[in-house]
């Protein structure tokens, strides 16, 4: 379920010290009802490897475009990413959260971790249209358990990039992110499943 911006903001999450110039672009609550020490439960399955293969045909066919025209354009070039046009946020963590080990986004993700806490991740992907940043958080549920949450955060590399997430906006929307809801609740539904037969 998409939710208000506010849900985001309003929590004292050490992201928004990394951020202040970027962009919150959508809120979401997770289908991952749990308790208060499952969050790196949430942390293992939020970016397995290949997810965008597992979604339905229409999805892949949007992601096998972006590539190509990524790659026909530019856009996802090693000199446009993290480390070339765009400087790591991890070079403005706090001391304190340097010294967190953090679960690594998989190989092939374009995700690299920021840090792990209780009951917070962040990672960070980047090209030439923007620099974005994929928020994971804990929350108490209102009904005595947990569940996750998830914000994403950009900044749009000038004109192009604020125009580029305005055309993509009815495609998240609409078709990737039921997606990823719906297969993130199958992962959390057999990631109980396995822990309850342990």
């Amino acid at each position: 379920m998409r939710l208000p911006n506010v849900a985001h903001t309003s929590r004292p999450w050490r992201i928004h010290e990394l951020v202040p110039d970027f962009r919150l672009e959508d809120v979401w609550a997770l289908p991952t009802p749990g308790g208060p020490d499952d969050f790196p439960k949430l942390v293992d399955i939020a970016l397995p490897k290949g997810e965008v293969s597992l979604g339905p045909p229409v999805v892949r066919a949007l992601f096998a475009i972006r590539w190509k025209l990524g790659g026909l354009l530019g856009w996802d070039r090693e000199d446009a990413g993290i480390g070339s046009r765009l400087t790591s946020l991890r070079e403005r963590l706090p001391e304190d959260l340097r010294d967190h080990p953090a679960e690594e986004a998989p190989p092939g993700s374009p995700f690299t971790t920021l840090y792990q806490l209780e009951d917070e991740w962040a990672a960070e992907m980047g090209n030439q249209t923007v620099h974005g940043v994929l928020h994971l958080g804990w929350v108490p549920d209102g009904n005595g358990g947990h569940r996750g949450q998830m914000a994403v955060l950009v900044k749009p590399n000038g004109l192009f990039g604020t125009a580029y997430m305005a055309g993509i906006a009815p495609f998240r929307h609409l078709l990737v992110y039921p997606t990823l809801m719906r297969r993130y609740e199958e992962r959390w539904l057999e990631s109980v499943g396995a822990q309850g037969t342990r």
